[in-house]
């Protein structure tokens, strides 16, 4: 399996939150309504420390001087204030979670089209569970950075901003002073955020790693039962467990270092306005409330860049999982047909491979300078050792791959000038692998005829001999086929699968040994059902079992990528050549 390379320096965030921002865009609206209510809450709360000193001013130093109506209003619109800041943020809230949901389905959207999109050969090299990992894990990541690490942010630095405008109007000098420790901050902020962006990008990549790892040991949980390897598994998840671990810790780690670090430079600066404040107090250059007020605003001051040092390691998170889904999205979806290809119709059936050469990586190929030919209607069997080439054909034939060299043909068309959709509605196929997805049984076999009515589905059931087990179905063919189709047995499934070609009625097959997972006496009957649906249809057969294709019009052997013999299977048989050989292990 092929693993992307885990690089531990930063890559391009510009170009993560420009990917970001076109799916924000469209909400442009309601974030706009966002950014007043931001502005709003914390303009309210602006105003709270210095109503807090001017209601401080007004007790007066002096005992007998107080006046007590102006304290109580300043309260009272204090109060008043801050619980308007409250609410507005109330209504952000809900507003942001909104806005969130909606991109973030958007998003979930596009990665699951695109994923439906990608070409056979990155589903080939890349785990299934890493896939899944950015469509869920790394979009939730995403999800509640928008929906709350974005707000946080922007009421921090309005925070910032104005507690900062607010302390220079009441005092420049102390200002100063406050002011010789916000660069220490920063810059203490920058190295941090450098020092732990790229531990979160490995953090998501291991994540997506175990995932891939469970969903491959789950797909195979009765082999590994069977040969008493769970201890063995076992292992080696713990091992995949604890380099995830190992990165979870290291990323988590060094974030959670940030709030404690930037609080204590923030302390000491708190501690030197108090110390300057009091002596200018005792100066009489500044009057008590004022000084209350001045730092209550350096504690509102200090708070949100506290704040801003521990949400910027979640945004950094956010910002790695958000640049795994965009690097999925910005893969190659499948070629475009060519400028100006034509529909495939009125298929006859007549198929050739012209010196067809390909391979899956460079320098090993796969087949070399296959020439083939078949006539409409005919049966052509495919047979050969595993791994000599045999669903490679078939891949070239749906076009799943393109050959690298030389060409194929329907009816004399090459196939690169036909569209991809019309030449895959040309073909059925029933692979050894069924695929049910969850559903009823009648929505499974019409899967490529939706338009399809029961009639013509029971017709396909009974000619691949499933209609008495679903008619035997409390629901009959409407019963649910459960996640991975685990109520039916590996027969059913095939059975299911071949009525669903059966259905589809198209001018050319594709058999990958459909009859592989049914025992001999339900073979018996779909080798006549199989007759029945292969007459007057172009078939192919990969078969690994000789006895289902002594029939064929035609069998090839293909060995090291190439057509090593080919004719019929008494011909064959005659030539006493590799293929009689093969015949005769099998039935020896």
């Amino acid at each position: 399996m092929q693993r992307e390379e885990i690089e531990l320096k930063p890559k391009n965030y510009r170009k993560t939150l420009a990917g970001l921002l076109k799916y924000v865009r469209p909400e442009a609206p309601g974030l706009a309504l966002a950014v007043i209510l931001v502005l709003a809450a914390n303009i309210l709360a602006l105003i709270g420390p210095r109503l807090s000193g001017e209601a401080i001013d007004a007790m007066g130093i002096v005992p007998g001087q107080a006046d007590y109506r102006t304290t109580v209003a300043k309260a009272l619109f204090m109060l008043a204030c801050y619980a308007g800041s409250a609410m507005l943020n109330y209504l952000l809230v809900r507003l942001i979670v909104r806005l969130s949901q909606k991109i973030i389905r958007t998003m979930r959207q596009d990665t699951f089209n695109k994923i439906v999109e990608l070409p056979l050969s990155y589903i080939d090299t890349h785990q299934a569970g890493d896939l899944v990992s950015r469509i869920s894990y790394d979009l939730d990541v995403v999800s509640q950075s928008l929906s709350h690490d974005m707000v946080q942010i922007a009421a921090s630095i309005l925070a910032v901003v104005g507690s900062l405008i607010m302390m220079i109007s009441l005092s420049l000098s102390l200002s100063l002073i406050f002011l010789l420790i916000v660069p220490a901050t920063v810059i203490f902020t920058i190295y941090r955020i450098k020092k732990t962006r790229p531990l979160f990008r490995l953090r998501s990549k291991k994540l997506g790693e175990m995932n891939g790892y469970v969903e491959e040991i789950l797909y195979g949980q009765k082999t590994i039962q069977a040969y008493d390897q769970e201890e063995y598994f076992s292992c080696r998840f713990g091992k995949i467990n604890a380099d995830s671990i190992e990165a979870y810790y290291k990323a988590d780690y060094q974030a959670a270092m940030n709030g404690p670090s930037v609080t204590l430079i923030s302390n000491l600066s708190l501690s030197l306005v108090s110390m300057f404040g009091a002596l200018l107090f005792l100066q009489g250059r500044v009057s008590l409330g004022h000084l209350t007020s001045f730092i209550l605003y350096s504690r509102r001051f200090s708070g949100p860049i506290n704040e801003i040092a521990a949400i910027l390691a979640e945004l950094q998170s956010a910002l790695s999982a958000a640049e795994r889904v965009f690097t999925l999205l910005e893969q190659p979806s499948e070629p475009p047909d060519k400028a100006g290809a034509t529909e495939l119709q009125d298929v006859k059936g007549e198929v050739e491979f012209r010196n067809v050469s390909f391979s899956y990586l460079p320098e090993i190929p796969v087949l070399k300078n296959i020439n083939l030919r078949t006539k409409p209607g005919s049966l052509t069997a495919i047979v050969g050792a595993t791994g000599s080439g045999k669903t490679t054909l078939i891949n070239l034939l749906m076009r799943f791959y393109d050959p690298d060299e030389g060409c194929i043909l329907i009816d004399g068309q090459p196939v690169l000038d036909v569209t991809r959709r019309s030449l895959r509605r040309s073909f059925a196929m029933v692979l050894q692998d069924t695929w049910l997805f969850k559903g009823t049984i009648r929505d499974n076999i019409a899967y490529g005829r939706p338009e399809a009515t029961l009639d013509q589905i029971r017709a396909a059931a009974e000619a691949a001999h499933i209609d008495n087990f679903i008619t035997a179905q409390p629901e009959g063919y409407d019963s649910i086929i459960s996640d991975g189709a685990e109520n039916l047995s590996q027969g059913q499934k095939q059975l299911l699968a071949i009525a669903r070609a059966m259905l589809l009625n198209t001018p050319l097959l594709i058999l990958d040994e459909a009859t592989s997972n049914v025992d001999s006496r339900t073979e018996i009957a779909i080798q006549d059902a199989m007759n029945k649906l292969i007459a007057g249809r172009t078939s192919f057969v990969i078969a690994h079992r000789l006895s289902t294709i002594q029939k064929a019009d035609n069998i090839i052997l293909i060995a090291d990528g190439q057509i090593e013999e080919q004719g019929t299977h008494q011909e064959l048989l005659t030539k006493g050549g590799a293929y009689a050989k093969l015949y005769q292990a099998q039935f020896t």
